[in-house]
């Protein structure tokens, strides 16, 4: 099934140029949206026509340049590789995700195109789109933008004056040539199941109205009755799938379930992948008196919050679906097109949300299929921290290509109960207070250069965010303690009080819990290497010991030639050693 987007006028003028060189009727008339492009390195001294390879450097920053300059003109453009510019057919062999992601690599990661092949006359070409830029694309420091059929330079100031009168452009919210009235059925009682479940009277009201009216009412219909990109996605489809979802027992394993089928609303394939991971997504009971109750392999609200995001904000010019690996206990969800809007992997938990695509956003937060504010990367953080799981890991892959990583296990019941006995109760569900808890139980020791980039905060709100774990307590004692032994003009360090480690040992034991607590020398080596300096009196601190019963501890660090003595006797008041180096074969 072809359905017809909004109309694209790159794409439009792309096809009218393909139609051109097919019927020999090119006049070398290039367009401001279009451009024709030799790839470069195929000829020799004497003109004739080399061989082509799948890869060439030489072609990837020709196409770099030249993409570059489109992505920063108003509207992008696209380049057609394999094609002379009097119209003489070439033809290209370069590998079409090699270019991409060469592309990406050469401006600097701030640069994703699309890339596909196109047969003309029984010659391959590649159709290079590169979408219109949020931030500027610089090329070896310069700025380039389209003037006719031409690349000139631009200061930023007159760049970002014109991307401001284009700020507000979204795709998802273009009207498409799409009716509503085929709008799907299945997709819209979809849509009011959503909207019945949360239990909203708002929701279960919008939920009891006709479909033009619930249409209306989400946003998706034009005063011409058309549906929106946004509304085509979610109650049409686009005719590929969307998604594939594989369910595999082991890595490797047989596929035991797959959904992975086009021509139907993102909202109907949104709703058969939920169910089919709820249904592998085993609830484990916990022991009787557990605030908590009951968990799942993998927490309900992160798993939706990956899934929706890998749709809502992915690159929809792109023609791969977004997948959704589900093996054992690890969600893994693999999106097109790389980080968006400012957000990269050490932000995204306080970066404000961006999104390629605010209309289709915004609609799925109003039928429900996220919440209403949107569940948020912090709650999904959250959400694997509470039962003792390790926090989501986002990346950004070749491709580019955005992977959200959920790593379920058995529910830590020594750690669940731990934090419910910390007071204030908001410890427990406050997002900084868990990763800061984490950090400690791992590590040994945190300060506010250490925590700042785990909490992805400065450092002032960091400092502020310790501050208030500190004044958590359990069992009526404070929870964190400063680290002794630390030099007046030094900053300062704090460690898990004795009585809260040795709570949560005790809930170990009880529960049969085999947590790898850090070793002395390891606590040392990750504080030495912080913090440039370590002595026996901050190393004893540390672990709960006499100072006098650490001192070994650090002479060896010394004879591996991890640390090195602050003066030469290595006695007197004041004596440290000092940071010298990591060793990789020192043990744990």
């Amino acid at each position: 099934m072809s359905i017809s987007f909004g109309s694209d006028p790159v794409a439009d003028e792309v096809a009218t140029v393909l139609r051109q060189l097919a019927v020999g009727s090119w006049d070398n008339d290039e367009s401001p949206l279009v451009d024709l492009k030799e790839e470069a390195g195929r000829r020799d001294r004497a003109g004739t026509v080399l061989p082509g390879e799948p890869q060439n450097d030489r072609a990837a920053e020709q196409v770099a340049a030249e993409a570059a300059c489109m992505a920063n003109t108003p509207g992008g453009g696209a380049l057609i590789l394999g094609a002379a510019d009097d119209g003489e057919l070439i033809g290209t062999s370069l590998d079409t995700e090699w270019l991409r992601h060469r592309v990406y690599e050469l401006t600097d990661r701030t640069l994703t195109i699309d890339v596909r092949s196109a047969e003309v006359v029984d010659t391959r070409l590649l159709v290079i789109t590169a979408p219109q830029a949020i931030e500027p694309i610089r090329w070896r420091g310069r700025i380039n933008w389209r003037v006719d059929d031409h690349c000139v330079e631009v200061d930023p100031a007159t760049w970002h004056a014109r991307r401001m009168i284009r700020t507000n452009f979204d795709w998802s919210g273009q009207p498409s040539r799409v009716s509503a009235t085929r709008a799907r059925e299945a997709s819209v009682e979809i849509a009011r199941s959503f909207l019945q479940s949360s239990g909203e009277a708002h929701a279960v009201d919008l939920a009891g109205q006709s479909t033009p009216e619930l249409l209306r009412r989400l946003n998706v219909v034009t005063g011409d009755g058309y549906l929106t990109n946004a509304g085509v996605l979610a109650f049409v489809g686009r005719g590929d799938p969307a998604l594939d979802y594989i369910r595999r027992e082991v890595s490797g394993g047989d596929s035991r379930q797959r959904v992975h089928k086009g021509n139907r609303g993102l909202l109907e394939e949104l709703q058969e992948v939920i169910t089919h991971i709820s249904a592998s997504n085993a609830t484990r009971h916990l022991p009787k008196g557990i605030a908590v109750g009951q968990v799942r392999d993998l927490p309900e609200l992160a798993v939706r919050e990956a899934v929706v995001n890998g749709v809502a904000h992915r690159e929809w010019g792109l023609a791969q679906p977004t997948t959704v690996e589900h093996i054992g206990r690890t969600l893994r969800v693999t999106s097109p097109g790389g980080f968006f809007g400012g957000v990269n992997s050490s932000n995204i938990i306080t970066h404000p949300s961006q999104s390629r695509n605010r209309a289709l956003t915004e609609l799925l937060s109003a039928v429900r299929v996220a919440e209403r504010e949107g569940i948020g990367v912090d709650r999904m953080v959250r959400e694997m921290l509470r039962p003792g799981y390790r926090a989501p890991e986002i990346t950004e892959i070749e491709g580019p290509l955005v992977r959200v990583s959920l790593v379920g296990d058995a529910a830590d019941v020594a750690w669940i109960e731990w934090l419910e006995s910390i007071s204030p109760t908001e410890t427990a569900v406050d997002i900084n207070a868990l990763l800061l808890l984490r950090h400690l139980v791992d590590e040994g020791w945190v300060d506010i250069a250490t925590a700042s980039p785990i909490l992805q905060l400065n450092r002032a709100e960091t400092g502020g965010a310790i501050r208030r774990l500190s004044s958590a307590t359990i069992g009526g004692v404070p929870a964190l303690k400063l680290v002794p032994g630390v030099p007046d003009d030094g900053p300062e360090a704090w460690s898990l009080a004795s009585y809260a480690r040795n709570a949560l040992r005790q809930r170990d034991a009880a529960a049969r819990t085999a947590r790898t607590w850090p070793s002395r020398a390891r606590i040392a080596r990750s504080y030495s290497r912080g913090r440039g300096r370590i002595s026996t009196t901050e190393l004893g601190g540390l672990v709960g010991a006499s100072p006098t019963n650490v001192g070994g501890v650090l002479k060896n660090l010394e004879k591996d030639g991890f640390l090195r003595p602050s003066r030469p006797n290595r006695r007197g008041p004041g004596f440290y050693y000092l940071f010298d180096g990591d060793n990789p074969d020192q043990g744990q």
